[in-house]
């Protein structure tokens, strides 16, 4: 067999320098000058195709003014260019308005609502207003949406009501998830809005997978992944990014980069040019836009969502915008930013003043409209929070159910023994403060 092997080897050796000979005597070797074919030029390996070149030189991060960002609209609400203004009904454009001010409205009396003890956690979403209504405008009712935490705007739009934000955030009886999420975890199977979960970046895997199984489907609809530049930095964004480019996924990563993360400026987060940039390192389509511009906001997601659709693959999209509230009710963010900055922000560039700007331009509002409707949405909240305060907490076997389709047999024998304990020490406990 060694000795066949051989011969084969021999026979080959001899086709392949009788090849190399013609090919040293062609016209094409013989020639004077040096020329790279296209072939030669580009670069062939399997792992990447570019130039050559004979200069040795390594990218710098500092060398260019960064990946631009795209807007509408300036802060008085003057359109740059009018052919970028989606031209979009007064209707439309008035509930964009009511949705951000409600938001807005929500936010105050809850998180005021948590400082006086009556709710255990909340997170505002000030001065991410515009990012929550632009894309969630741009979106198709059945698209399929994974938040992080701060994106209450976009179920607002889609219909949740005030009397289920403020049930989920009490947890009381008519909250769909029967008080097993903390306050603002919010989920909606009717408005396809995935359950939101604590951990950072949990969902952007789970929402390529997602995205996989629609393109599997040929549905004809796109997930939309939200994210902050804070989960950006976690393992499981990176794994999501790239499954969802190789196996060529209809999604839209959108990442609200509002500045500093849970507590960290982004200085102290990364030192590439945000986070559009790693969009081409993974093969996705990608842009960059002010995020307190919601016309911006909208065109970039409406032409995401077609290439999502028509080409199959994901496109990142960062929005540019500012946190103007604390993270939570459990951070302070007077530790890590000043005063002075945050005022800044909040009176020189809130998204829902220039979003004002804009409509009041256009004709379709005005200060006595604007007046008399904060007053009733500020109405529409309080009595919303006072039905939610007043219902009764879950029965306590609740906590039994609809995690497992079928209920394990510890977790019997659990729910056994609490039914006994209880009833022993039924004068021990508020069960007047919980469905019997």
């Amino acid at each position: 067999m060694a000795l066949n092997l051989l011969r084969h080897v021999a026979r080959n050796a001899k086709t392949v320098g009788s090849c190399r000979s013609k090919l040293l005597s062609s016209t094409y070797f013989q020639s004077k000058r040096h020329e790279h074919t296209e072939g030669e030029a580009l670069a062939q390996f399997p792992g990447a195709k570019a130039e050559y070149t004979e200069k040795l030189e390594f990218l710098q991060p500092d060398v260019y003014n960064g990946i631009p960002i795209y807007r509408v609209m300036d802060r008085s609400g003057v359109v740059f260019d009018e052919s970028h203004d989606p031209g979009l009904s007064e209707d439309e454009m008035i509930k964009w308005y009511k949705s951000m001010t409600l938001l807005n409205t929500m936010d105050k009396i809850l998180y005021e609502s948590q400082r006086q003890g009556r709710i255990s956690f909340y997170m505002t979403n000030y001065g991410e207003e515009a990012t929550h209504i632009g894309s969630a405008a741009a979106l198709q009712p059945k698209d399929l949406v994974y938040g992080q935490y701060r994106e209450a705007g976009v179920l607002m739009h889609r219909g949740f009501s005030l009397d289920q934000f403020m049930n989920q955030c009490y947890g009381n009886s008519q909250d769909g998830g029967q008080g097993k999420q903390m306050p603002v975890h919010y989920g909606s199977d009717d408005l396809s809005f995935v359950t939101i979960s604590s951990p950072l970046a949990t969902q952007m895997p789970q929402a390529a997978g997602s995205a996989y199984a629609f393109k599997r489907a040929q549905n004809g609809l796109v997930v939309i992944c939200y994210f902050g530049e804070g989960a950006a930095s976690e393992g499981d964004a990176h794994a999501a990014f790239n499954f969802a480019a190789t196996l060529e996924c209809p999604i839209l990563f959108f990442c609200r980069n509002n500045g500093y993360a849970i507590s960290t400026p982004v200085q102290d987060q990364y030192r590439g040019d945000g986070i559009a940039v790693r969009g081409p390192a993974y093969g996705m389509s990608t842009i960059r836009v002010d995020g307190n511009d919601a016309l911006a906001v909208y065109n970039a997601t409406i032409a995401a969502r077609d290439i999502a659709i028509k080409e199959n693959r994901p496109v990142l999209i960062e929005a540019m915008t500012y946190r103007i509230g604390h993270h939570s009710t459990s951070d302070d963010s007077s530790a890590y930013r000043s005063v002075d900055e945050v005022r800044y922000w909040n009176q020189r560039d809130h998204p829902i003043t220039r979003f004002y700007n804009y409509i009041t331009r256009k004709g379709y509002w005005s200060e006595a409209m604007d007046k008399e409707w904060k007053d009733d949405s500020r109405k529409q909240v309080l009595q919303a929070f006072a039905r939610a305060e007043k219902r009764l907490k879950p029965n306590w076997s609740e906590m039994f159910t609809e995690v497992y389709d079928e209920i394990p047999e510890d977790l019997k024998r659990q729910k056994e023994e609490m039914e006994a304990h209880v009833k022993m020490y039924k004068d021990k406990y508020p069960l007047q403060n919980f469905e019997s």
